[in-house]
């Protein structure tokens, strides 16, 4: 598997209906200078995922930047995607790598050091750590947020990529940098904004002055 760049994931937001906003986002977010895109679609129907699924790819293949498809390992292998990223309830770890083969990137949440140091976690090509802080981008179904120290443990105990999610902003991102984050995926900071490529390329700097990127 060629190295990934998971410093910057930009996670798309699901809140968003309109296609022409969802997709001039992604592509401002790739502007910006996104490493890697999760497409997570919680409410929509199969087809409609199917065909936002499609035309990320196009875009994503557009920049060079892996897209990876949240829990629908489904929709991964009808569009061909670079991977998924699945959670503790999803499908189970060994299924996925089965279906999906060993040339594809596969995530999974976790949310404590128990989950950090399981079979699946261990297998996994990187782990997301789900909430660091408290956001308000999901709102069901969240473990308390694992902050600062939280992170610091289980860099202790995981030795691949560790990208974190929830709650990051500008103004946390290099805390997050500095004491073992490989990287962050945003939704909010990015998509809630004025000027999503601006918001996108100011992560970016930030993250290149921690010498991440």
């Amino acid at each position: 598997m060629p190295k990934v760049d998971y410093a910057l994931m930009y996670v798309t937001d699901d809140s968003i209906k309109d296609d022409n906003s969802f997709f001039s986002i992604l592509e401002a977010s790739l502007k910006g200078g996104a490493t890697i895109i999760q497409l997570r679609e919680k409410t929509c129907d199969t087809q409609t995922f199917y065909q936002r699924a499609v035309r990320c790819k196009e875009i994503c293949e557009k920049y060079n930047v892996p897209l990876l498809i949240n829990d629908r390992l489904d929709i991964a292998l009808a569009i061909d995607a670079d991977g998924v990223h699945i959670g503790q309830t999803d499908m189970p770890y060994a299924i996925a790598r089965t279906l999906l083969g060993d040339d594809k990137i596969i995530g999974l949440s976790v949310s404590t050091t128990e989950q950090a140091v399981a079979n699946d976690a261990q297998q996994a090509d990187y782990i997301g750590i789900s909430p660091i802080f408290s956001t308000n981008t999901k709102t069901t179904d969240l473990a308390k947020p694992i902050g600062i120290s939280g992170l610091k443990k289980i860099r202790e105990l995981y030795a691949k990529p560790i990208v974190c999610i929830g709650g990051i902003d500008k103004n946390n991102t290099r805390d997050l940098m500095d004491n073992g984050a490989d990287g962050i995926a945003i939704v909010s900071a990015i998509s809630k904004t004025d000027n999503p490529e601006e918001a996108t390329r100011e992560l970016k700097n930030i993250l290149c002055k921690t010498g991440t990127n």
